[in-house]
């Protein structure tokens, strides 16, 4: 029996993309590193060196060229994968995936200190008894105004103590 090439460890067709070599190395090397694998240490360190080698030639353009004229057109011929460890490992396309228990977490964390944050800068403007609702500037203008300067037309005091309110006069420091 010979031995796989190295399109055949990392399940690929010869016609595959960088991107795809990539996808491939990491699903399998998922699947073979000594620390993440349910096979013997010994058989996946050799699994895991043999995946590397096959990685490294593939991803250099000019020893996967090298690599593919030693290949005999025979052994080039498109082989389809064989799943291992009843594991599927070659993704065709992006597919949308539910959201794992912790990235769950990390949202309901992010709602929670959002909230919380509105709620205390909420709650500490009404406890300095700030206005939680102020009414438009030029409103406020226009009531200044006509308090300090009433029109002709409706009645009211006109003496010059309006004028002299000590609210009503700018100070001295500014706006």
């Amino acid at each position: 029996m010979t031995p796989p090439n190295h399109y055949q460890l990392l399940r690929l067709s010869p016609l595959a993309t960088a991107q795809d070599l990539r996808q491939a190395f990491r699903s399998l090397s998922k699947l073979y590193h000594p620390d993440t694998t349910d096979l013997p240490v010994a058989e996946a360190e050799e699994q895991f060196r043999h995946l590397q080698v096959a990685y490294l030639t593939l991803s250099d353009p000019e020893r996967r060229r090298a690599y593919d004229s030693q290949l005999q057109p025979v052994q080039l011929q498109p082989e389809q994968p064989k799943p291992v460890l009843g594991r599927r490992v070659e993704r065709t396309l992006s597919v949308r995936r539910a959201l794992s228990g912790g990235e769950w977490f990390a949202l309901v964390l992010l709602a929670a200190a959002l909230v919380l944050s509105l709620v205390l800068g909420v709650s500490l403007a009404w406890w300095r008894g700030m206005e939680m609702v102020s009414p438009p500037i030029g409103w406020l203008e226009a009531t200044a105004v006509q308090t300090a300067f009433p029109s002709e037309d409706e009645p009211g005091d006109d003496s010059p103590a309006l004028l002299a309110d000590p609210a009503l006069q700018p100070s001295a420091a500014g706006p």
